[in-house]
């Protein structure tokens, strides 16, 4: 997968350079490949792919049901979702098209409820409001304030062996090459980045480096308003003996105010039950144990935590409310609530984390809810590419290439040695 290095000179030359090998790297590089991109060199700072949010996700496929309308995830989830089921059948990857359902746990909640079946309407899901005589078909220890949503288009997948696939696709082509255990470090001068393991010629440059995508825009001058702060997902297992109690996919009604949507059950690709993730406020963008990963720039995160909690109620109620869930009885009142007869014991331990990098407008103290795309005259920056970007990639890889990169015209990305920029 690497290519040879001579440490310290010039190590490849691209017309696109690509950083980072999650689901979206990988995923633009497929596009361009179909628009007709020849030389395209991706860095991966960790010796195999889907180390981190790519490899960590639960490998729930979404299927359209948050997203406001006229927002970047509503447009791209569904697409994204049939690209993707295509894929695994295409490859003979693992796919269960299981659907899932959302739960009430009052009232009030009903009344959200009625509001996600409007806008998955509105998105184009397949999705249907059932009583708990219907749901019980389903989900039979699901348990819910008289109605619940279910969505029929939700999947579940098996993340790495996308990914795996993808590396697999890509280097094939023999147009494709994916630097491991490389990290971007700098430009050095027009078109030229440095590595860790040398130097890069390029055309142009796309970041697509997830958890650390801020502090390379930021490198280049971009998106100097917008800061990543991590947030912490951990999970718990039902015991194999009580996986019998969930189907497929059991979800809370989320706060429509927040991106996250709570803890829940899913059944993942080889059987087990996972229930998650929480939303942890973290203090390093690799974080995953209490404290792992922890630097210098901790200390700024946990500031940076300090004046969001001070100015922006949401993030506020999430971490007065999150952190309680480090403790089994706190995280266990939260998954009690949608299936009934659990009990503390039926829950076991899990090593199963993840990191959120969520985009915060740091101007305004909001958190951002959409993906978000930014250009200049050489790079692109794909920046919250959160939750549902595993399963929009695809979609979203074609979007951007279409839309940013000279109307998907890649004969006019220029290469390496003074032919048109990428970007106007």
């Amino acid at each position: 997968m690497s290519a040879s290095i001579d440490e310290g000179g010039l190590v490849e030359e691209a017309d696109i350079l690509i950083c980072g090998a999650g689901i979206v790297g990988l995923t633009m590089a497929r596009a361009l490949l179909a628009k007709g991109a020849d030389r395209i060199v991706i860095l991966e700072k960790e010796r195999e792919v889907g180390r981190h949010a790519s490899g960590r996700n639960s490998g729930v496929l979404h299927a359209g049901v948050y997203y406001p309308a006229d927002s970047l995830k509503a447009k791209l989830c569904l697409r994204g979702n049939r690209l993707m089921k295509e894929y695994c059948k295409e490859k003979r990857l693992p796919l269960r098209e299981t659907g899932k359902v959302i739960v009430a746990k009052h009232e009030e909640e009903v009344q959200t409820l009625q509001k996600l079946y409007r806008t998955a309407l509105t998105n184009g899901a397949r999705v249907e409001l059932i009583d708990e005589r219907q749901l019980a078909v389903y989900e039979p220890y699901a348990s819910t304030c008289r109605q619940a949503l279910r969505s029929h288009n939700t999947a579940v997948v098996d993340p790495q062996a996308i990914l795996n696939s993808l590396v697999d696709d890509l280097l094939k082509t023999g147009k494709v090459k994916i630097l491991t255990d490389t990290s971007f470090t700098c430009l050095q001068g027009t078109r030229v980045a440095k590595t860790s393991s040398g130097t890069v010629r390029f055309g142009t440059f796309i970041n697509a480096a997830g958890a650390h995508s801020d502090t390379i825009a930021h490198c280049l001058g971009l998106a100097t308003e917008f800061r990543l702060l991590p947030f912490k997902g951990t999970y718990k297992k039902l015991k194999p003996e009580k996986a019998f109690m969930v189907k497929a996919n059991i979800y809370p009604v989320p706060d429509l105010r927040n991106p996250f949507l709570g803890v829940h059950f899913t059944r993942g690709i080889h059987d087990d039950v996972y229930i998650g993730p929480t939303a942890i406020p973290a203090l390093g963008r690799e974080n995953y144990g209490l404290f792992e990963n922890l630097n210098c720039e901790s200390i700024r995160i946990l500031l940076d935590d300090g004046l969001m909690f001070l100015s922006n109620e949401k993030f506020r109620n999430l971490a007065m409310t999150e952190p309680k869930k480090y403790f089994a009885r706190a995280f266990f009142e939260d998954a009690k609530s949608l299936v009934k007869d659990l009990k503390p014991e039926d829950l076991d331990h899990c090593e199963k984390v993840g990191i959120r990098p969520q985009l915060v407008n740091w101007a305004k103290k909001e958190l951002v809810m959409d993906f978000m795309v930014l250009k200049d005259q050489e790079s692109l920056h794909i920046l919250n590419a959160i939750s549902p970007a595993f399963t929009s990639s695809m979609a979203f890889a074609d979007y951007v290439v279409d839309t940013y990169l000279c109307g998907g015209d890649v004969s006019a990305l220029g290469g390496t040695h003074g032919l048109t920029p990428a970007i106007p």
